[in-house]
């Protein structure tokens, strides 16, 4: 009797040996069901989320047309007893066999909250109606929820769920791609389940990425440094070392080994340091002297011209838009097409027009889709408009 009853056992547990087998076995053999494993990843910036997963399918069991029957049915609503195991209140294990997980490399926030970077097992409570709930559990090995236990979730976000176009297999995928978020999502059959993932640190992962880089091999190109700079002086972020970063890549970024290079770029870049820093004259000073360099380029000039204009500084804008034009008169669209966007800016009436009837004269065929543009600017200033 004791051995008929092991061997009761025994056959009860081989299918949950044999589903596993496609992952944790010694053979290789077909998933339980044939619910195949899935994989599928989404980068924010330095950021990686993974979600693994099997996949069942609505024509599953069979053959059989299971529409209308998923949810509140096959996936059950609430926290039932699965009747197996020592849960006796799981979840959904969102998927088939084995535990689907979702793996994290970087802390972020799901729904607003915070998540720290891990692998989790990822549960999902389905309601008859109200939201629904992604439960993020420290149990990230496991077969399915038969082992659920509320005391191993670490986070709990309720979400809407949502009407979809027809979806044979249950997939996971990410849509809204954002630079600093994305929306990871579940579909199957005609729902679809939202999860939105945010980095809010996103430009000082990189930052601190770019720090550790810069004491390796990346660290001796000057111009390395100065990309480093440059894009904290874009973010405004870590702006006191992005300074000695933007020194380093005028100076030595690696003392003996590395010469820096003092050019209308680097200092540019310096300048744009401090400028987001604050200290205007300072900045100011800094781009004084690299328009002194003789090297300084008709873009060069029209480049940082343009970005006092946007700073809503077009006093400086035109004295360096007038310098432009007269370190280059060969260049008979770009400097006079700067100097008409700055008179105008001034309010100086004549000589906006004036610059303007030149610019339209002088055109290059690349820039004719923007005469239109050109005209109609100058239309209103001679109408007073």
């Amino acid at each position: 009797m004791k051995n008929c009853k092991w061997l009761l056992l025994l056959l009860t547990c081989v299918p949950f040996q044999s589903a596993q087998s496609q992952v944790h076995s010694e053979l290789a053999t077909p998933p339980n069901g044939n619910n195949e494993r899935a994989e599928v990843s989404q980068w924010i910036g330095l950021v990686k989320i993974s979600i693994e997963y099997h996949a069942p399918n609505v024509h599953g069991g069979g053959g059989a047309d299971r529409t209308g029957h998923i949810w509140g049915e096959l996936v059950s609503y609430g926290f039932p007893d699965p009747g197996f195991g020592p849960s006796h209140a799981a979840p959904w294990r969102v998927g088939a066999n084995e535990t689907t997980t979702i793996t994290l490399s970087h802390d972020v926030k799901v729904e607003g909250k915070d998540l720290k970077a891990g692998t989790y097992g990822l549960f999902l409570d389905v309601e008859k109606s109200g939201p629904w709930t992604w439960i993020f559990s420290r149990a990230a090995k496991g077969w399915g929820s038969f082992q659920y236990d509320p005391k191993d979730d670490v986070v709990r976000v309720p979400v809407d769920p949502v009407d979809a176009p027809y979806t044979e297999f249950m997939t996971f995928g990410f849509d809204e791609r954002r630079p600093a978020s994305t929306v990871a999502y579940l579909q199957w059959e005609k729902k679809r389940i939202p999860l939105k993932i945010e980095v809010p640190n996103i430009n000082q992962l990189y930052v601190d990425q770019m720090r550790e880089d810069l004491l390796s091999w990346p660290g001796f190109n000057y111009q390395n440094w100065q990309t480093a700079a440059q894009f904290c002086a874009d973010n405004k972020i870590n702006l006191e070392e992005a300074l000695v970063w933007a020194e380093k890549a005028i100076h030595e970024p690696f003392r003996g080994a590395v010469v820096g290079v003092e050019d209308f770029s680097t200092l540019s870049t310096k300048s744009a340091v401090l400028g987001a820093m604050g200290r205007t004259s300072e900045a100011d000073a800094v781009m004084d002297k690299a328009l002194a360099l003789p090297n300084s380029g008709v873009f060069d000039m029209h480049a940082y011209g343009v970005g006092l204009m946007r700073a809503s500084r077009p006093d400086r804008a035109l004295k360096i838009f007038q310098l432009n034009q007269q370190r280059h008169p060969e260049e008979k669209f770009w400097t006079y097409f700067d100097l008409a966007r700055a008179y105008t800016a001034l309010g100086d009436k004549a000589n906006a027009i004036k610059n303007w009837e030149i610019t339209i004269a002088n055109v290059p065929e690349n820039r004719r889709f923007m005469l239109p543009q050109f005209q109609t600017a100058l239309k209103k200033l001679k109408e007073g408009s």
